[in-house]
């Protein structure tokens, strides 16, 4: 990975989490002066929206970490499971948190029930990213025993040399 890219990721990702700070905030702020709901129950949505932007901030922070491993050249580690596990669980999150969305937007979709279904699916796709970051890990796995075997092969060959 070039440092331009690694500086331009550094950048999104302080952008992105600084963005979900203020997120952050904003909802507190509103629930703690308990501005006037609508037709939504506004409470629950904030406080999920804060959970969300949680879930977001740890993903932000392991991408970071993972980032600064493959700069440094030692992401084929047992180190970067660490960081891969956060960003699986903060996906899955992500996506439990958007089934609760779904859950409190659906009494208010009885006349149109498919904007629930859409909803639902698009809770099932957040789960699919999950799955695809865990096939990577798995990939990650490979090749981290793969390094450990090419460690061990050049050791035993330097014995013999």
């Amino acid at each position: 990975m070039g440092k331009l890219a690694v500086r331009a990721l550094r950048v999104v990702l302080a952008v992105v989490f600084v963005g979900t700070v203020f997120v952050q905030v904003a909802m507190v702020w509103a629930l703690v002066t308990r501005e006037v709901e609508g037709s939504l129950p506004l409470t629950p949505m904030r406080v999920i929206v804060i959970l969300g932007m949680v879930s977001a901030q740890v993903a932000l922070v392991c991408v970071g970490r993972l980032t600064a491993m493959v700069r440094r050249g030692t992401v084929f580690s047992h180190a970067a499971f660490r960081y891969v596990d956060g960003v699986i669980g903060s996906i899955v999150a992500a996506a439990l948190l958007w089934f609760a969305v779904t859950a409190v937007n659906a009494p208010g979709q009885r006349e149109d029930p498919g904007v629930t279904v859409i909803m639902g699916g698009i809770g099932v796709a957040i789960l699919g990213v999950a799955l695809i970051v865990l096939v990577l890990r798995m990939l990650l796995a490979q090749a981290v025993a793969r390094d450990g075997e090419a460690a061990q092969m050049r050791a035993e060959l330097d014995e013999v040399i």
